[in-house]
């Protein structure tokens, strides 16, 4: 199927060709008729991707402080790498979308194949979609109407922010799509509307629905014009739909909004608020979220658990049927909205002049004919030499494009199979790294009986069950950290590893590190010595409600913390016994990620990693310093190695080096020869150090293992 992309890096907007997406748990699959290009977001993006690096900087200034803040603490060459992959990572365009079910998912009972949607999918000719983002067309509104569904929601949260109520007098600041939607919806609850707008063939349309129009190119001032039209009262509130740099609008909107009055951002404006002007009057202020109540809450939009109707009445679901509603009698027209519509085969009709287009509403249509739900595509027909060693990949994120891909690549090993969810970063992976085929199915990979190797580089929560899959399938798994995230699947593996017997290695890098393998020379043999480790995780803030933090992942302790477990493990060269950790406060909560973990092991090794979130960003990220007969040994941010009670001491920088390279160079050569580099035991001992730790905290003991 194709898909409209914006690639950020250089502004270029294309038709790729990607598998058809797997229907999910509880969502739905939509072969889709149309979809409506929303010019306003749309031209921000493509704008944005044609502009320069200074220029992008100078779009997002937090993001420049967060990028010299990583110079200082990884580097220069760490942090470039980083920035440049995040370039090239192309957006998929588009969230208004309609067309009929094609399949429906586990959990899914509201919708039945065949059924008209309106979903905010992207532009493509196939969309998956979780059910509480899709709401039945009904059968009196046609799909050039349907289309509006989302952009109308996006105009109807910010009026039910507003509030407003019968005979109230309200402005919409900019009559784009959004804004003239929002005004039939305004007069429709009894409002009179005051639009105000630059451009005139959008106040034309505004007036005939019954908008009184404010132009001030036309020498029309908003202030005193509102001033006389409400006898000196002003608007009962004001609802800024208009995308603009300035900082006018803000204030003109406090100006000719009464006392105690609203205004409501849904737009994208300068924000540099007078304090007086909302002061004196008591004005409420509030920006608008997208379609309204569960927008970016995983728990509604991706688990499909709605909010009770009692409490919460206008979800971003109810939303969109209300939307649809109001287009089923009329109380909303938007006909005379569509300025054109187009083939989506040639979308560039739309795109090539997006910056100049005076268009209110694009549509671009879709064959009726039933597209190919062909979950897999070829990318490129080179054939694969190796007679052992061909690679599947499962996941196709930030870190497999990042780390894992370029790595495999200098490393010339073949990649047959790439998977991801959506198909697009699959498939965009599978051209920039010469992998053969891109699939939304991971299943086709285990099945491939070319493929004896998998990589597995997902969400945490799905590793266990897919090594299981893998492992079933008779292949050897390199598994990104964690390799569980209970105990229960920990147990699972190890019973299945027993059966197969095949390689399985974590992606416990720190230990290949070219500073890790020199200190390890300079310890000689400690399985008899003990050593005192002292390792500080400068983890970095990340707020409660991201997806790493969920115990359903196993939380950052499972999810991280283990990465220098294992690293004490491979220092030490001996088993962990106990655990121990702490967290901070005084009712911690099991997904803490302000903790300290002492670690015990059987050779009388002691270990403490301070696993922090609440240090500063320009410290080091991770310090780890070993204590050992009158010798000390210094790790720093992996860019830094100091001696301390040698005959010759080191002090050695490099650039940052956590031996991404030297691990996958190490496991491609071994389990070619059915060796593995990290001992399965070791393996699972580290992962049950994670478990016990948690436990740790809940019962406030020590854990033996």
């Amino acid at each position: 199927m194709k898909q409209l992309i914006q690639n950020i890096k250089s502004g270029e907007t294309t038709l790729e060709e990607v598998p058809v997406p797997m229907v999910r748990e509880g969502c739905v699959l939509i072969q889709t008729a149309q979809s409506l290009v929303s010019l306003g977001t749309e031209r921000m993006l493509v704008r944005f991707g044609k502009s320069n690096y200074l220029q992008k900087a100078r779009q997002q200034p937090e993001k420049v402080k967060e990028v010299l803040n990583k110079v200082k603490t990884d580097g220069v060459k760490a942090t470039s790498k980083a920035v440049f992959n995040k370039l090239n990572q192309p957006l998929p365009l588009g969230y208004c979308n309609v067309g009929k079910v094609v399949a429906v998912g586990k959990g899914v009972e509201d919708f039945k194949i065949g059924d008209r949607v309106a979903s905010n999918g992207p532009h493509a000719e196939v969309v998956c979609v979780p059910k509480n983002l899709a709401a039945k067309i009904p059968e009196n509104v046609s799909y050039d109407e349907a289309c509006f569904t989302v952009i109308g929601a996006i105009g109807l949260q910010g009026i039910r922010l507003l509030n407003p109520t019968l005979g109230e007098t309200i402005v919409v600041y900019g009559l784009g799509l959004i804004g003239l939607i929002a005004c039939d919806l305004l007069l429709a609850n009894g409002c009179r509307v005051i639009g105000i707008e630059f451009d005139e063939e959008k106040c034309k349309i505004a007036q005939k629905k019954g908008v009184t129009i404010i132009n001030p190119k036309k020498g029309t001032d908003p202030i005193h014009f509102v001033e006389e039209y409400t006898q000196g009262i002003g608007v009962d509130g004001v609802l800024i739909t208009a995308s603009s740099e300035s900082n006018d609008i803000i204030h003109q909107a406090a100006q000719i909004t009464r006392k105690r009055g609203k205004v409501v951002l849904v737009g994208v404006i300068g924000l540099q608020l007078n304090r007086s002007d909302f002061y004196k009057k008591e004005i409420t202020f509030q920006v608008s979220c997208s379609y309204g109540p569960g927008r970016y809450d995983e728990n509604y939009e991706i688990k499909g658990n709605d909010y009770p109707i009692e409490y919460v009445r206008w979800t971003e679901k109810r939303n969109f049927e209300c939307v649809l509603e109001a287009l089923g009698t009329k109380k909303l027209e938007v006909s005379a909205l569509i300025t054109e519509k187009v083939s989506f085969t040639e979308y560039d009709k739309i795109y090539t002049n997006i910056e100049n287009s005076k268009s209110i509403a694009s549509i671009l249509t879709y064959d009726d004919a039933k597209p190919s739900l062909q979950n897999d595509i070829l990318i490129s027909d080179t054939t694969l030499k190796a007679q052992k060693g061909v690679v599947g990949i499962i996941g196709a994120g930030n870190f497999t494009n990042a780390v894992i891909l370029p790595h495999l690549k200098k490393l010339k090993i073949p990649l047959k199979y790439i998977a991801s969810s959506s198909g697009l970063s699959a498939t965009l992976s599978a051209k920039r790294f010469k992998i053969q085929k891109a699939t939304t199915d991971y299943k086709k990979i285990l099945e491939d009986k070319e493929i004896d190797a998998v990589f597995i580089t997902t969400r945490h929560n799905s590793h266990a069950s897919m090594v299981l899959k893998a492992l079933e399938a008779e292949k050897n798994v390199f598994v990104e950290k964690p390799l569980a995230v209970t105990a229960d699947e920990l147990a699972k593996i190890i019973k299945k590893y027993n059966e197969k017997k095949n390689i399985v290695c974590v992606g416990f890098n720190r230990r290949f590190a070219p500073f890790s393998q020199k200190v390890k020379s300079l310890l000689g043999d400690t399985s008899t010595v003990p050593l005192n480790i002292s390792i500080t995780v400068n983890a970095g803030y990340i707020p409660s409600d991201v997806w790493v933090q969920s115990m359903e992942q196993g939380g950052r302790i499972i999810g991280e913390a283990c990465h220098f477990i294992d690293l004490a493990t491979f220092f030490t060269g001996s088993k962990i016994k106990a655990v121990f950790m702490n967290g901070l406060g005084e009712n911690p909560k099991v997904n803490t990620d302000n903790a300290s973990i002492s670690l015990s092991y059987a050779n009388g090794s002691n270990v403490v990693i301070n696993y922090f979130s609440n240090g500063s960003k320009l410290y080091s990220k991770e310090r780890i310093e070993i204590f050992t007969q009158q010798k000390t040994i210094l790790i720093d941010n992996w860019r830094t190695l100091s001696t301390f009670g040698f005959s010759n001491n080191i002090r050695k920088k490099t650039a940052q080096n956590k031996g991404h390279f030297e691990l996958l160079s190490a496991w491609i050569s071994n389990y070619k020869q059915g060796k593995p580099i990290i001992s399965f035991e070791e393996i699972v001992n580290t992962t049950n150090a994670t478990f016990a730790a948690l436990k740790s905290l809940e019962k406030g003991n020590k854990i033996a293992l």
